[in-house]
């Protein structure tokens, strides 16, 4: 038989933990902690704020295309949204990109969308900041 080489112990620079499980390894980090919902809100509105219609140089939060955002305790998002009409050329495009990015928010756990027609769109809904960048009287 060959010589067998004996079993070299590995070196360690640093301490094992084997099976233990402290308090500390439970405790919540802060990518599980809950998002308090006022943080949350604010993320979610920026997080829509970089979505922009092809036909407006504003964002969709701030042309008034957002009806309603509402948020559960689970971290569950409902978005209700409408488009400037309902023959939009982003039709395709900018529902799916809302429900993306607030989906990306940190802290949100679904995304419920409903586009929907009533009320009516119309430069009225915008901003006092989207209408003086277009130059529109309020």
């Amino acid at each position: 038989m060959w010589p067998r080489k004996k079993k070299e112990e590995p070196v360690h620079d640093e301490p094992t933990r084997e099976a233990a499980v402290t308090p500390a390894d439970t405790a919540a980090t802060p990518e599980t902690q809950p998002v308090p919902e006022a943080v949350l809100r604010e993320n979610i509105i920026a997080a829509m704020r970089t979505v922009f219609d092809p036909e407006i140089p504003v964002n969709i939060y701030d042309i008034g295309l957002i009806y309603e955002l509402n948020i559960e305790p689970t971290g569950h998002v409902g978005v209700k949204m409408t488009l400037t009409s309902p023959m939009c050329p982003a039709a395709e495009t900018l529902p799916p990109e809302v429900e993306s990015k607030v989906a990306a928010v940190h802290g949100v756990t679904d995304v419920t969308l409903d586009l929907v027609w009533e009320p009516t769109w119309s430069p009225a809904m915008m901003s006092e900041d989207a209408k003086l960048l277009l130059n529109i009287g309020g």
